[in-house]
């Protein structure tokens, strides 16, 4: 129960002194995203690389300066209970007139949970639900720059409305680079946008709508807005990158929420934007995006932790409106993790095993640094990003027993079934865990097709479509200068969208640090007949040549990879990406297909995918 009156002297300093700590943190971190304006324009690629990755850490230093504060100001792991009752009420009090109070309040969890070592977020001292809306959150200040601007072409006065309001659009971005030929892109812009069904009767509201901020990720700038006429309403975005001869060009134009989900992928880095009020930037892309969760939102736009927050909530949400149990996910079972999963809700639950057969040489530890390497990396569409967990608690009749069975036998470590919150309810605790998008095993998909058989059009279309894009998904991570260590089928997985996916990361190297070399020509007759490698092999070296076997076991699989994909099976093309990325080059990640792409800007990256 809340006290009836707010008497402890401290209480308001403990209140204001984490409010402080999370205004320190939004600001270094919307410091950092403005910067990305400047990096873009000075094509600083590498410079913007790593300020995605530091800017992944900033959260979780900020908490550790506030918990470091708090016990050194306040003693606060000593304070009774009352005093953080009190400390949670100031601090909802502060947050009335802020202008990100859904982020402070789960920068208030973090750093209560810290300190409280409490286990679960079903408790009186932090926020389980949120307590301030985010409904309408303004700045009114005149020098405030808006969430997002309006335009209306039917008012320009101009012999083509439409060009000239894309002209207005871009010159309000104040990009400091020249275009490499602004007006041949915008007159492609402007017959793309005229040739969309919604416009063929302008309404008296026909407008477009630009958040006020690009959206950057790797070498793109992207602007994000939306076409309204009457009541139909459309995403729009246009990507703008530098061209060949380092001038910018705007490189296709992208239409509806497909395009805007694949801009927007769980498998993506996330985007450095800079926002003063990020819950309108959320309802803003939500109105395009009305299947994708806010939480996944959140994430893309670099506030992982609230996407964490909101994650369990929708969670929590969901377990109350459904009675499925968890069960062990279909599939292939991991030498490394174990795998479970609730049918109703598209999400699997991965945790690490304790121990791994001899085949496995890693440890747990290795094993987690492997899954930070790929939330710090550029993910290129073709790695799941993971939410990481402690100590989530599961009601206890959810869990099929199988499932329990399974996690006592492999990774008793992380299991603990009990009563700890004292509320009369068993829950099981799981110390450790990985959150991932669900998708369909390759290997399951794959096998669906080829039991259908040649004589179904359609299954051997499926069977094409997943050969080639599993090609295409190692090419892409190879560019980004990831060797995926084991390449088997069941390890990548099928988004709803068709797209192929990698989702297991316990052998992933820097393609730089592995060493591929041709398998050695047999020395005599002993060799050529042996079933054992009778070579050296080192522990980076790789043999692209020996995939074929464990990869293209059936004649119709190896066809298609074959005529797609040959070139994987060659140590030189893995040894001429390794040559490109040391030399400093940088690779172009398109989170569109490549047909989408201007005929001009095509032509001058003819390989680009």
């Amino acid at each position: 129960m809340f006290p009836q009156r707010l008497d402890a002297p401290q209480a308001f300093d403990i209140a204001q002194a984490m409010l402080d700590g999370f205004n320190r943190h939004y600001q270094l971190f919307r410091s950092e995203s403005a910067r990305a304006k400047q990096r873009f324009e000075a094509a600083d690629w590498h410079g913007q690389q790593r300020a995605q990755r530091e800017r992944i850490e900033f959260y979780d230093l900020r908490v550790k300066e506030c918990v470091r504060r708090l016990e050194q100001d306040f003693g606060a792991g000593a304070l009774p209970m009352a005093v953080w009752q009190q400390a949670k009420l100031h601090y909802i009090g502060l947050l009335v007139n802020h202008f990100q109070p859904e982020l402070a309040e789960t920068f208030f969890n973090s750093v209560t949970t810290q300190i409280l070592h409490r286990t679960h977020f079903q408790n009186d001292f932090i926020f389980v639900r949120p307590a301030v809306s985010t409904e309408y959150i303004e700045n009114e200040a005149p020098s405030a720059r808006p969430t997002y601007r309006a335009y209306y072409p039917q008012r320009s006065e101009a012999p083509r409305p439409l060009l000239a309001t894309l002209q207005r659009i871009i010159a309000d971005l104040e990009l400091q680079r020249d275009f490499e030929d602004l007006p041949r892109d915008l007159a492609a812009v402007e017959q793309a946008i005229a040739r969309q069904e919604m416009l063929g009767r302008l309404r008296a509201n026909f407008q477009i709508q630009v958040l006020s901020s690009l959206f950057y990720r790797n070498k793109g700038a992207y602007l994000v807005a939306k076409l309204i006429n009457g009541y139909a309403e459309m995403p729009l975005v246009l990507p703008l990158l530098h061209g060949p001869r380092g001038a910018l060009v705007i490189d296709a134009v992208l239409f509806g929420e497909e395009d805007l989900q694949a801009l927007f992928s769980f498998a993506r880095a996330y985007f450095m934007v800079d926002m003063e009020i990020p819950s309108a930037y959320v309802h803003f892309l939500r109105s395009m995006l009305p299947r994708k969760p806010r939480a996944e939102i959140y994430t893309a736009l670099g506030l992982a932790k609230q996407g964490k927050t909101l994650f369990y909530r929708d969670f929590l949400h969901h377990l109350r409106y459904s009675s499925d149990q968890l069960r062990i996910a279909p599939g292939i079972k991991g030498m490394v993790m174990l795998v479970f999963d609730l049918p109703s809700f598209p999400y699997v639950f991965k945790l690490i095993r304790d121990h791994f057969p001899p085949q496995k040489d890693t440890t747990r530890a290795q094993v987690k640094a492997k899954y930070q390497l790929v939330k710090h990396h550029d993910r290129v569409g073709r790695m799941a990003d993971t939410l990481e967990y402690r100590l989530v608690a599961f009601p206890r009749e959810r869990f099929e027993d199988a499932l329990i069975d399974e996690i006592q036998q492999f990774a008793p470590s992380q299991l603990e079934i009990s009563d700890r919150d004292g509320d009369g309810r068993i829950e099981v605790i799981i110390r450790h865990l990985y959150i991932e998008r669900r998708m369909i095993p390759l290997n399951l998909y794959l096998q669906e097709a080829l039991e259908a058989g040649p004589g179904d059009a359609n299954a051997q279309a499926q069977l094409a479509r997943c050969v080639v894009e599993y090609g295409n998904a190692i090419k892409d991570l190879v560019a980004a200068n990831i060797f995926p260590g084991d390449m088997l089928w069941k390890n990548f997985g099928v988004t709803r969208n068709g797209r192929v996916v990698f989702y297991d990361y316990d052998e992933i190297e820097y393609l730089t640090d592995c060493n591929f070399r041709e398998v050695p020509k047999p020395r005599n007759e002993e060799d050529e007949m042996s079933g054992e490698v009778w070579w050296a092999v080192g522990p980076r070296d790789v043999f692209p040549q020996s995939f074929a076997p464990f990869l293209l076991g059936h004649p119709a699989v190896r066809e298609v990879f074959m005529q797609h994909h040959a070139d994987l099976l060659e140590p030189a093309f893995w040894q001429s990406h390794q040559e490109r990325i040391r030399a400093g080059h940088v690779h172009d990640v398109f989170p569109y297909e490549r047909e989408r792409r201007f005929a001009w800007n095509l032509a001058d990256d003819p390989l680009a995918r």
